[in-house]
């Protein structure tokens, strides 16, 4: 069985990974990892509370500032930790100022040097000692080597200096990555607490997960929609903001649909439940966000490998720096420094964190945007796009047809009187286009007589002794019509057609911008899918095609040309094509689950634009991480050179470890704050 804790005072991906690692060793459990950016624990065994109780043990010898949390707690910029680590280094620091500026005995000198470096340290030489004997060698273990290598050859104050510039480091570190997961935090606030259900007339108020579907509750001004449902009575304003990125509140009446997670801002809904909690829009936001981090992008993946063996291998070159320094200089002391100074810059914080921190910040952008992205790696996939391929109906248009124009070829009749004769005979059907039709009459309808629908033709009936005919006879016409036949002449044709969508167009132009070709695919027939297509400006079209033939021409691109492909679907019938596709993007509201299952990327409120909006979203997070890396890998290495030949001396080689840290960590919240729209339009 599956168990997810939350895990607290962790400010080291390197420590998370050695953590997790040391978990797995335990008996009983296994497939432990740690979520470094959400803070998460999670594990399987066969006893749950046993393995929690030797995983706190295990957590309290290797990591004595991390805690295990079994309840679901907040994030707090500012906890009881970071309060005790702060009056640590103040301690420590006044004490190290008084060894190193007030004159005193050589003995009292070394009692408060001492004393100053363990109070200042203690946590990370407990560390470096402790996995080392487990067979772990990461960044605790350099400073600790530098901090006794610089004190050894005489450098007390730089040896100081080390481990308080290291300390106030990790100390701004965990409150950047803590400011980082409280505004991820946010973003997953959407959780109603409750719900109004209403039991043989009365209200009651339950948990989410207690209301089945088909049930009646209440939501009035101020409360979260619960789950997802239909409105059944009133009307409201709604803010959606959290869930599809419309900062205008959006309105509700009855009949209409209505996403869990939105705020009532005036007004009573009576709302009929269609899902189930698990299955509603809030709780899929909810898992999607939280677990996202679980799919690595490649770029993730591989820093993740390389800082695996990164430290064994910085120790190994150190070593090489100061064999080859002392057979330069002959001088034991300066080759020994300039190996500290190696091993002080090659801590390889500034990559295990910002990285996944990036991706992160992006997911949680993307989310703000009403974008449910399902893991750092398509997040990374939809930056590389070459080509964007769109389902037409559902997707590019509304699905639901419109009247364009009504031909009269009696002109004995007006336009009322076709539009009546039409909708006697429509007034029983389900079908979109006597819809649309049934939707132009104003009148009180008739009962007719001798009603006769033919699947696939239309209806027969009978009225005041003349015999209709609504549907289509005439198959040589590609327009999609009906016609209206009375005594078998003639009389009126409907021209109907596919709404699109208002924001297509937009969305095909922002394409445009970002370089990426636009395809309408559709089993439609060819004038519609042309006629549609050259009203969006999209580059190809291709019509008349099946489902499997949507999937070859995915995959035959693919073989072929070597491009990367997105494809954007709403049926059930695209799904295959979403599976096929590098990156596929599915519609939220009237998508269906398979193909919402299928996809990559689900666009929570229809909108085909928000996949522009993903696309932007993805290339600013992956510049951000490659500024990251590039800025990282260009300090480190000018640094490691510097002190090579001795021209930088340990404080700058401190600063290259913590202060490129905290400004890479600085520059990845960028990616959550990243404004799309402005650039977009």
């Amino acid at each position: 069985m599956k168990s997810v804790v939350r895990i607290e005072g962790l400010d080291c991906p390197n420590c998370a990974r050695s953590l997790a690692n040391a978990i797995n060793k335990l008996e009983g459990v296994k497939n432990a990892e740690i979520d470094f950016v959400n803070s998460k624990l999670s594990f399987e065994a066969g006893d749950a509370d046993f393995a929690i109780s030797q995983i706190i043990s295990l957590t309290k010898q290797l990591e004595p500032n991390v805690k295990i949390i079994l309840d679901k707690k907040k994030t707090n910029l500012i906890n009881k930790t970071f309060i005790i680590d702060l009056l640590t280094i103040i301690v420590g620091t006044v004490i190290g100022i008084c060894a190193l500026f007030i004159p005193m005995s050589n003995t009292l000198f070394w009692i408060l040097f001492i004393i100053s470096t363990l109070i200042l340290g203690y946590k990370t030489y407990y560390k470096a000692i402790i996995l080392l004997f487990k067979g772990t060698i990461n960044e605790n273990l350099l400073i600790t080597l530098s901090v006794i290598g610089a004190t050894a050859i005489g450098e007390h104050r730089e040896g100081l200096m080390v481990i308080w510039l290291y300390s106030i480091g990790k100390l701004l570190e965990g409150l950047a990555v803590n400011k980082s997961r409280k505004s991820i935090e946010n973003l997953t606030n959407l959780q109603p607490e409750y719900a109004n259900i209403l039991i043989d007339g009365k209200e009651e108020k339950v948990s989410p997960d207690q209301v089945k579907v088909g049930s009646t509750i209440i939501v009035r001004a101020g409360e979260r929609v619960p789950l997802d449902g239909k409105v059944l009575n009133g009307k409201a304003s709604l803010n959606t903001q959290s869930l599809t990125g419309e900062s205008l509140p959006v309105f509700v009446n009855i009949n209409d649909k209505i996403l869990s997670g939105s705020i009532v801002l005036d007004g009573v809904l009576t709302i009929q439940t269609c899902e189930e909690y698990e299955n509603s829009t809030v709780n899929k936001i909810i898992n999607l966000i939280e677990n996202a981090q679980e799919k690595k992008s490649k770029t993730e993946t591989v820093i993740s490998k390389i800082t695996k063996w990164y430290t064994l291998g910085v120790l190994l070159i150190s070593v090489l720096v100061f064999g080859i320094v002392y057979l330069v200089t002959n001088e034991f002391t300066t080759a020994l420094y300039r190996g500290m100074i190696f091993l002080v810059v090659s801590c390889p914080c500034a990559f295990a964190i910002s990285v996944p921190l990036s991706y992160f910040s992006g997911l949680g952008n993307a989310s703000k945007n009403g974008i449910l992205i399902k893991g750092s790696n398509y997040l990374d996939a939809l930056s590389k796009l070459n080509i964007l391929a769109f389902d037409k109906t559902g997707t590019i248009t509304t699905g639901e047809f419109s009247v364009e124009n009504i031909e009269i070829k009696d002109k004995q009749k007006s336009r009322e009187d076709v539009i009546y004769l039409a909708s006697l005979g429509e007034q029983n059907s389900i079908h979109p286009l006597a819809k649309s039709i049934l939707a132009l009459n104003n009148k009180k309808l008739e009962k007719v007589d001798d009603v006769n629908e033919v699947a696939g033709e239309g209806v027969y009936y009978t009225y005041q002794n003349k015999k209709y005919f609504i549907g289509r006879k005439n198959k040589e016409n590609k327009s999609t019509i009906v016609e209206l036949y009375e005594n078998d002449n003639l009389i009126s044709i409907f021209y109907l057609s596919d709404t699109i969508k208002h924001s297509a167009k937009q969305t095909i132009k922002d394409l445009k911008a970002l370089n990426i070709k636009t395809c309408l695919l559709s089993g439609d027939n060819k004038e519609t899918v042309e006629k549609v297509g050259a009203e969006l400006g999209v580059d190809e079209v291709k019509y008349q095609l099946l489902p499997q033939d949507k999937f070859k021409w995915i995959d035959n691109l693919k073989k072929t040309n070597k491009v990367q492909i997105g494809y954007v679907g709403d049926g059930i019938n695209d799904a295959p094509s979403l599976t096929r596709a590098d990156v596929g993007i599915s519609m939220g509201i009237n998508g269906s689950p398979a193909s919402i299952e299928a996809s990559d990327v689900v666009l929570v409120d229809d909108n085909p634009d928000k996949a522009a909006i993903a696309i932007k979203i993805s290339k600013y997070t992956r510049k951000i991480v490659w500024q990251n890396i590039t800025l990282s890998a260009v300090v480190k290495v000018l640094f490691l050179s510097l002190g090579a030949f001795g021209i930088t001396g340990m404080l700058s080689a401190v600063f290259a470890d913590v202060g490129v840290t905290l400004i890479a960590i600085l520059n990845s919240l960028r990616a959550l704050k990243y404004n799309p729209n402005k650039l977009l339009k």
